[in-house]
């Protein structure tokens, strides 16, 4: 059975980071299933760990067979197949996918918490999130993106760079 309402949230900032989003769509798309919506290219500073270049970011909805752990360790085939190698927290990486919302699903297990933990403290993840689904409801917090956007404490700049 098809699930729809899957967010992800596409990062790089290493390398080629416009392309190498492009080749995560594809492989999102071949591996997982169809991609419903995508929004624009974003462009900000590292989060967490600060000093390191600048990340591309994206966020995408699709629909998949998978089921959340499944979904997960495909993402994460999908990372190392375009270069990411795991040696900090927070680092620099060619490839970072996160996923946001599996439709309303409250999960927490040792691999996997959805959803994502810190979505609402995160602007470079509400301000394209919005882009897609600005009324859909945190099914924890119980308030929508637009919502999450506006109390969030992250002060980063997004800037716009492509749609």
């Amino acid at each position: 059975m098809m699930m729809s309402g899957i967010y992800l949230l596409l990062g790089s900032n290493l390398g080629d980071r416009m392309a190498t989003l492009e080749k995560a769509n594809s492989l999102l798309e071949q591996q997982l299933g169809p991609l419903c919506a995508s929004s624009s290219l974003y462009e900000t500073a590292a989060w967490g760990m600060e000093n390191q270049a600048d990340f591309l970011n994206q966020v995408v909805e699709i629909q998949s067979h998978l089921a959340p752990e499944a979904l997960l360790k495909a993402c994460l085939n999908i990372e190392a197949q375009l270069g990411r190698r795991r040696q900090q927290k927070w680092g620099p990486r060619t490839l970072d996918l996160d996923i946001l919302y599996y439709g309303d699903l409250i999960l927490n297990t040792p691999a996997l918490t959805l959803p994502h933990p810190q979505l609402h403290l995160r602007r470079f993840t509400l301000v394209p999130l919005c882009e897609l689904a600005p009324l859909l409801v945190h099914p924890l917090l119980q308030k929508n993106n637009l919502q999450l956007l506006e109390e969030c404490p992250d002060a980063l700049e997004v800037r716009l760079v492509s749609t």
